[in-house]
């Protein structure tokens, strides 16, 4: 054991007085994560090779730590396994970063199991896809926790369990925010449910898709201090909630909670109307306040008619007027709405980005023309309108 030991030590490649590298990977002397996981120390590189690792499940113990992919994605499956029951990786309490990673498949009995459980300290992830678990990334509840997330992309829940499955289920920490990523194919959970104090969401694509049956695409159930811009956020024709954003239906426990969105574009493919965002005035705190800007709502709804607050610039069109199937997003050159919309006020609702596809975001260039919704430009999330499943 002591000769192990000693062999995997020197794998590790120093950069500093207490850094290193570790790499994990086919051909390396650190084979697996686990192992990896245990020897890590604070500050140091977790290196891990593109390929497929199964059932290699680890906790994360350090106080910060740097996680990468690298040669292609590597693959995590659960493959019937999960640490502490709880999900492929646990992180414990310090500053990660986690960087082109995949994980899916997770199961557990509590019905929770996740491809990231994440309990405390900060955590920064980015180029990571989540598929196929229970719960896509599930935090704990401690309030000075932060949750950071872009361009990556978290689908398809399972259609068996005992709970609910949310692709991303958020507690109440002290902040979440989410840009450039994906969200698709849920089933009878939520797409995002954010327990958080803040919660920050810009410039993602949270569209179910033709095969999702999502409920809430956003739910918002404590309230808090909640902005988001330039996002698409989409309900499905199967979807058997009405709500697309929901906010404060469980109550509060955030006090000052507030609402504000700005140029989002919010689509209803069902044959009923939709509840585009709904508040709950009453369980919320008497000075909640809600401000929507240059929103655009595309399909059959309602959506600043019922909602209380500061509502201007916001569009509807009919159902049909664009194809989030095909991402056909955009509103043409001719489009009557080209120009419409004001600068949104307060400044700070005013967008500087735009979703691309697969994920990731594109800069706007300095415009004095402002439209409604996600896209100010005409150019289409991708170049080549071929959407997989």
């Amino acid at each position: 054991m002591l000769l192990r030991r000693a062999a995997l030590l020197l794998a590790l490649t120093t950069t500093g007085a207490s850094a290193a590298v570790i790499t994990v990977g086919p051909g390396e002397s650190v084979d697996t994560i686990a192992a990896a996981a245990r020897l890590a120390q604070d500050g140091d590189t977790v290196l891990i090779k593109g390929g497929t690792y199964r059932g290699d499940v680890a906790v994360w113990t350090q106080k910060q730590l740097e996680i990468r992919g690298i040669d292609g994605r590597p693959v995590l499956i659960a493959d019937g396994k999960s640490a502490e029951g709880k999900a492929i990786w646990v992180f414990r309490n310090g500053d990660y970063t986690v960087d082109n990673i995949e994980f899916r498949g997770t199961r557990v009995a509590d019905g929770n199991g996740a491809g990231i459980r994440f309990e405390r300290g900060k955590l920064a992830i980015s180029n990571c896809l989540f598929e196929d678990n229970q719960m896509g990334l599930l935090t704990a509840n401690y309030e000075d926790a932060e949750l950071l997330i872009s361009d990556s992309i978290f689908s398809t829940a399972p259609h068996d369990g005992p709970t609910l499955n949310h692709l991303l289920y958020i507690g109440k920490i002290t902040r979440v925010s989410i840009t450039g990523s994906r969200f698709h194919s849920g089933f009878k959970g939520h797409l995002i449910k954010s327990r958080a104090r803040n919660t920050d969401l810009r410039y993602n694509l949270i569209y179910d898709g033709p095969a999702g049956e999502a409920s809430y695409e956003v739910d918002l159930p404590n309230g808090g201090d909640a902005l988001l811009i330039g996002n698409i956020i989409g309900q499905s024709a199967a979807s058997q909630n009405p709500v697309i954003v929901a906010f404060g239906a469980e109550g509060p426990t955030w006090p000052n909670s507030r609402l504000q969105m700005s140029h989002n574009t919010l689509i209803s493919q069902g044959w009923r109307p939709a509840w585009f965002v709904r508040s709950w005035a009453e369980k919320l705190p008497a000075d909640t306040t809600i401000t929507t800007r240059n929103n655009l709502t595309v399909g059959l709804g309602v959506f600043t008619t019922l909602l209380p607050g500061s509502h201007s610039g916001n569009c509807p069109l009919l159902p049909g007027a664009l194809d989030p199937a095909t991402l056909e997003l955009t509103l043409g050159d001719s489009s009557w709405l080209r120009g419409l919309a004001s600068p949104a006020e307060p400044p700070a609702l005013t967008p500087q980005a735009e979703f691309t596809f697969p994920r990731g975001t594109r800069s706007l260039p300095p415009t004095t023309q402002w439209t409604p919704g996600a896209y100010q430009s005409t150019e289409p999330p991708l170049a080549s309108i071929t959407v997989p499943k």
